[in-house]
């Protein structure tokens, strides 16, 4: 990876942390795990550097978190996450910021379409695939509840994400390049 490469992760992993500032919605359906603005910082990671760089600033950022920097909504961080109803969420992150980059770099639709569907797939359909067991594991509620209760939420941020990317960061952008 080039010089740029890496200010870019790092600058992407430090907006992920500078997005748990944004205080967190808590609600009683969703067992202690809060609505954040963070999962909005994962889409943006894979739009804006592609799969593999957007996957390692998320990366960067969860391995900071795990080191005990209060970094999560909320002020919470350390190895104490892995073992709470958000530990599938934080995980999910990297591996949707990797399936975000990797549908954005390779769809052929319209560039808002393009981020739009990646930040379905990836920033919502793959995190959920790994939160929303790990939080009906610790929480004991069921996985429709469980998605039902981010899912409008998500949804928004992946149309804030698409529209972000594709007017006001285009030039930044690796991903979200306008198709011939």
């Amino acid at each position: 990876m080039d010089t740029r490469t890496l200010v870019r992760i790092a600058l992407i992993a430090a907006l992920i942390a500078a997005l748990g500032l944004v205080p967190p919605i808590y609600l009683p359906l969703a067992a202690g795990v809060p609505i954040t603005a963070q999962s909005l910082g994962v889409m943006l990671a894979g739009l804006l550097l592609g799969a593999r760089a957007g996957a390692a600033a998320v990366a960067l950022f969860v391995f900071v978190v795990l080191l005990g920097a209060p970094l999560l909504s909320g002020g919470r961080g350390g190895y104490g996450v892995l073992f709470g109803a958000t530990a599938g969420f934080l995980i999910g992150y990297i591996a949707g910021a990797y399936v975000v980059g990797l549908l954005a770099e390779r769809l052929r639709l319209p560039a808002f379409a393009s981020a739009f569907v990646a930040c379905v797939v990836g920033g919502i359909g793959v995190v959920y695939l790994f939160g929303i067991p790990v939080l009906g594991a610790v929480a004991g509620i069921g996985p429709m509840v469980g998605a039902a209760v981010f899912l409008p939420g998500d949804l928004i941020k992946a149309v804030g994400a698409s529209v972000l990317v594709t007017t006001v960061l285009r030039n930044w952008s690796v991903a979200a390049q306008p198709r011939p």
